[in-house]
This record gives C-alpha cells, structure tokens and sequence, in this order.
C-alpha cells in the first residue's frame, strides 16, 4: 500500500503545491486533485472520508445479504476536500464466487471512476449511449437514478455510469457476471447523511480491487 498521494488518473507520482505552483501536479496529466493513500476498512477510516467529502460518499445500504465494506479512498487535499470519493464492498456474487463492486462519486474531470472502470478518462460521457434507455437503475440519496452500461471496458468487470446530485456515479463490478447485482435497484446512501446506523457496518479484509484499479 502506498504511503503517499498519486495520480487519480493514472497512479502515478505527484508533486506538491510548491513556489511554481499552487495545485498538484503530475508530470502526465498536469494538475489534479491527489489520490490519498487508500484507508483499510473500519467504521473510524470511512469516517475519515466522509469528513472530508465534498461529494457524496456512496454505499449500498442496507448491504446486500452476506456483503461487506472492504475499503474506501477518496481525492483531494486538506484544502480542496474530497472531490471524488470510492467505496468498496465484497460479497457472494449473484451467479456464485465472490463479487466485488466500487461506487465513485466525483466532480467532472477528476478521473478516478475512470481509471476504476479501466477506460481512457477523465468521465464516462463518450461510452455511454445515453439516447438509449439506462441498463440499470439505483435509488440514490432516495431518488431514481438510471446508470447506463460503459462500453470499452476491460473483460472482468462491469461498468455502469450515471448521474446522482449532480456529480458522476460509477459502478464498477468484479467479475463481469456480478453486473447483474445492478439490475436489483440497489439502495444507495451518501453517507454523509447516514446516523449512527452506520457503527454497526461490518468490515471485511481491504480489497485489492480498491487499492489497485
């Protein structure tokens, strides 16, 4: 696990604001808001990202039957706050084996639900095929919301895209087969709005998935 902040796009190393600039900068994709180092799961860690949160922080809630929150991340700094924030949850897949799902909520153009889903960023718009109807539907914050398929992605996972509270929703599955976890109109809450419900979340071991898109 990396101890510093990096790329939201590509992973890579980032400098500090410093004399010659006042935001982050990657030597690829010039200035960005810095990916923190990814937080192993407790209730005490997600409360971190959701302090921080300038955008919401989704999870299914309640959890799928068997389902745990295996890790969180989110980007941004001290002074800009989280301008993208990830979750992850794992459990039994609708088809068997295990299924592990990231949601990312974040502003446009910060790139990380873009490098989750294995695509060419910074945001889903070109591989989505809006004018058709959405795939799968979520009830986030307590609104419908349509999540359309991402096409272009890699073989072993599923991605769908969206709109919530005005700010990109990503959903990305593993394996390809557990997409159909998304055809149940999962319940989605920003936890920034959740009670002291959420001390009874139950934590699994930190997902791979999360700390290697």
């Amino acid at each position: 696990m990396r101890g510093e902040p990096s790329c939201p796009k590509c992973g890579g190393r980032v400098r500090a604001p410093g004399l010659f600039a006042d935001s982050w900068q990657c030597d690829v994709h010039g200035t960005v808001h810095p990916l923190q180092p990814v937080i192993p799961p407790s209730v005490e860690a997600l409360g971190v990202v959701v302090h921080r949160a300038r955008v919401p922080v989704w999870m299914p809630w309640p959890l799928p039957v068997g389902w745990l929150f295996t890790g969180a991340a989110f980007a941004g700094d001290d002074r800009s706050g989280g301008r993208a924030t990830a979750v992850a949850c794992s459990g039994p897949g609708p088809l068997g084996g295990v299924g592990e799902l990231v949601l990312i909520a974040e502003e446009l153009g910060v790139g990380l639900g873009a490098r989750y889903a294995g695509v060419d960023g910074p945001d889903p718009g070109p591989y989505m095929s809006v004018e058709k109807p959405a795939q799968a539907k979520v009830l986030a914050a307590g609104r419908p919301t349509p999540l359309w398929h991402v096409a272009g992605t890699p073989d072993d996972r599923a991605v769908f895209a969206g709109e919530a509270l005005g700010l990109w929703l990503w959903a990305v599955v593993w394996p390809e087969q557990s997409g159909l976890l998304m055809y149940d109109e999962l319940v989605l809450t920003d936890l920034r709005d959740a009670g002291a419900e959420v001390d009874l979340l139950p934590c699994g071991a930190l997902s791979p998935r999360i700390l290697e898109p």
